[in-house]
């Protein structure tokens, strides 16, 4: 633990997020579920997307895909098209990779920490939300909300703070598995999920003080958006299209955004890489989604 936070410094804070949680309780639908399957989307749909753009199509979701099996089964295209407009495609491919992995090794969801990071996409925050919002075990679960928080209320002054430094108290704050109310890992997170998305409200964001903060890129422009916009081409264009009209179809999405249009070798070369990656195949010619 931090050297200059006492034990009953921590005490003391942990008493502030209990009373701030209960005032600030979000009763958000995937907390209405210990089904793991849901509740790790609902994770990976989180990571940089707001929860007002969540809620909706976390149960759309659910709806097309209700088990992960039923995700596992499903094509990379159909996977795809559910996920537009969620942005980061990737997630959606981990998603599936994930899904796969564990319907081959009999559909259910490992509790054990090392085992849930081993699967495709799955970092520590995953692995931890999983753990504490399905089965309450104890976790270290450092996001960003989270992390507002202990910045806020432990490091109020302090700059350029690293996770390194925020673990061991947010390990030491959760409380053991299995705990009632407060007493335990899933409504601990929830606490100070919640108070800190009301400080991001009301005061300077204090997840900028964290070493781990970083600014979005810009999308606008950028590779990232016109690979995007050729992930969407592809699933518009099921039965394939060609490297020609492909180019063709993203001058023209280009030019109505008042972008300059690509050269058919830099569009070669996006679609080498959304093909290395398994966005798409390519076959007689014809690429598929």
């Amino acid at each position: 633990m931090n050297g200059s936070i006492s034990p009953s410094d921590l005490d003391a804070f942990c008493i502030k997020v209990a009373e701030q949680g209960a005032a600030l309780y979000r009763d958000l639908p995937w907390r209405n579920t210990r089904d793991p399957y849901a509740i790790w989307i609902s994770e990976v749909m989180l990571q940089q997307t707001q929860v007002s753009r969540v809620d909706g199509r976390w149960q759309k979701w659910l709806e097309r895909f209700p088990s992960v099996d039923a995700l596992a089964a499903a094509s990379t295209a159909d996977v795809l098209e559910e996920w537009q407009g969620m942005g980061y495609n990737r997630r959606a491919l981990a998603v599936l990779r994930a899904a796969q992995e564990v319907s081959e090794a009999g559909g259910r969801f490992p509790e054990d920490e090392a085992a849930l990071r081993a699967l495709p996409g799955i970092g520590p925050a995953t692995a931890a939300g999983i753990r504490a919002f399905s089965f309450n075990k104890h976790a270290v679960y450092l996001e960003t909300n989270v992390r507002a928080v202990f910045l806020h209320e432990l490091f109020p002054e302090a700059e350029d703070v690293s996770d390194k430094e925020l673990a061991p108290l947010v390990d030491a704050s959760c409380p053991p598995d299995g705990g009632n109310g407060l007493a335990g890992p899933r409504s601990w997170y929830y606490a100070l999920l919640d108070y800190g998305a009301h400080l991001k409200k009301t005061v300077p964001n204090p997840s900028r003080r964290s070493r781990s903060y970083a600014k979005q890129s810009r999308f606008e422009g950028s590779n990232r958006q016109k690979r995007a916009a050729l992930v969407r081409i592809l699933l518009a264009y099921r039965g394939g299209i060609s490297t020609e009209e492909l180019a063709s179809e993203l001058s023209r999405t280009e030019l109505l955004a008042g972008r300059e249009t690509l050269p058919p070798s830099d569009v070669e070369m996006l679609l080498a890489g959304l093909q290395k990656e398994g966005f798409c195949t390519r076959e007689a010619g014809l690429w598929r989604a």
